[in-house]
């Protein structure tokens, strides 16, 4: 069904920033020592300092995990998650394009068609 399509796409996605974003921190949210020095040095982006990109990362990561797994603002979500993995392909990983476009497909996804039936979203849009 094209609801459990929607859900996996979201499960799937969220899961892999969900880990990732638990990677950069040290117990509840500290970022960790080692997260600041690959915002230094391997992941280090034009524009923004190291700090505030560790920051922004390890904050998106969490909170955009948490939106697609419970499908609350799925749209707001996928784009957060499109735009951070454009950011990772351009300016990090750049050969990594079948992982990325394997996530810009399930966010597209969710794009064009919202988290589906069995999500938050369709909780909410069904009391208004």
């Amino acid at each position: 069904s094209p609801d459990l399509v929607r859900l996996a796409a979201r499960a799937g996605v969220a899961g892999v920033f969900w880990l990732s974003a638990r990677t950069k921190v040290e117990g509840a949210f500290t970022l960790s020592d080692s997260t600041v020095m690959l915002f230094q040095e391997e992941y280090a982006l034009p524009l923004l300092p190291p700090l505030l990109a560790a920051w922004m990362a390890t904050v998106g990561e969490h909170l955009f995990a948490v939106m697609l797994a419970l499908g609350l603002g799925t749209r707001l979500a996928a784009a957060g998650v499109l735009a951070m993995t454009a950011v990772i392909q351009v300016f990090v990983y750049p050969a990594a394009w079948p992982t990325h476009l394997t996530w810009a497909a399930a966010m597209l996804l969710l794009l064009r068609e919202g988290g589906g039936r069995w999500s938050l979203d369709a909780l909410v849009a069904g009391r208004r």
